[in-house]
């Protein structure tokens, strides 16, 4: 635990010292948000619907963006490469950034759920620690999955190349345009293995209908699941 921690603090100032890394961070959601507030000021109530999915999205994006290039700059660097040569354990190298990978995560998810809440006006019925325990899982699927991609990058170029893989399809199948009802049913069963869709329905049945933690036990079950996964992923790619 001690190394993990140590991994993670380096990392953490590191990020923090980096002007890019500080502006996705702190700059890029409220910029985002800002521009979804001016695009539906004059519809509320479609607002209100999407909110949920666009607050899901945009975690997603932006922590996976933010976790494979910074992850990639550390091999590039050669800095993972010197602690792969040490006795730590390759998990406790995948826990150590994901730990600080997540802190910031978690800063950016705060920005947008706060920013939409309280300055979008995006109505709410349920609590708002429960939209954060969606959002955070979520979180941590992207953070492990942007580190499992970064794996195979040679460059932040070929980072990006997987956002229209894993991102945009996401878009169009977990219910962030229409309801996954509204697909065929090929696609429906493909939306089934996307965490997008769970976070989507997840978020949404807090916001909009009011629904708690009981209720939504199976969409938390399943980002779980998808963690636990990336995060096996994640180690596994990771070779001395």
């Amino acid at each position: 635990m001690f190394r993990t921690l140590a991994i993670a603090k380096r990392i953490f100032k590191q990020i923090l010292r980096d002007r890019r890394s500080f502006a996705m961070i702190f700059v890029v959601p409220l910029v985002v948000m800002s521009l979804v507030g001016v695009s539906f000021n004059k519809n509320q109530p479609l607002l209100n619907f999407v909110g949920p999915a666009l607050i899901c999205t945009f975690v997603l994006f932006f922590t996976f963006i933010l976790t494979g290039i910074s992850f990639l700059r550390e091999r590039s660097e050669g800095t993972l490469d010197r602690l792969l040569t040490t006795p730590i354990r390759r998990i406790d190298i995948i826990l150590g950034y994901s730990i600080s990978f997540f802190i910031f995560a978690l800063i950016q998810s705060s920005i947008i759920i706060t920013f939409s809440i309280f300055v979008l006006d995006i109505a709410y019925e349920g609590q708002i620690l429960h939209m954060f325990l969606v959002v955070i899982l979520l979180s941590i699927v992207a953070v492990n999955f942007g580190v499992f991609v970064s794996t195979f990058a040679k460059n932040e170029f070929q980072v990006v190349q997987f956002i229209p893989l894993f991102i945009i399809p996401q878009i169009f199948l977990a219910g962030v345009i229409q309801p996954v009802e509204n697909l065929p049913d090929i696609l429906q069963y493909v939306s089934n293995i996307l965490p997008l869709t769970y976070a989507v329905e997840g978020l949404r049945s807090i916001m909009i209908e009011g629904s708690n933690i009981q209720i939504i036990r199976k969409e938390i079950i399943v980002l779980l699941a998808f963690a636990s996964l990336f995060v096996t992923l994640a180690t596994l790619s990771v070779k001395r």
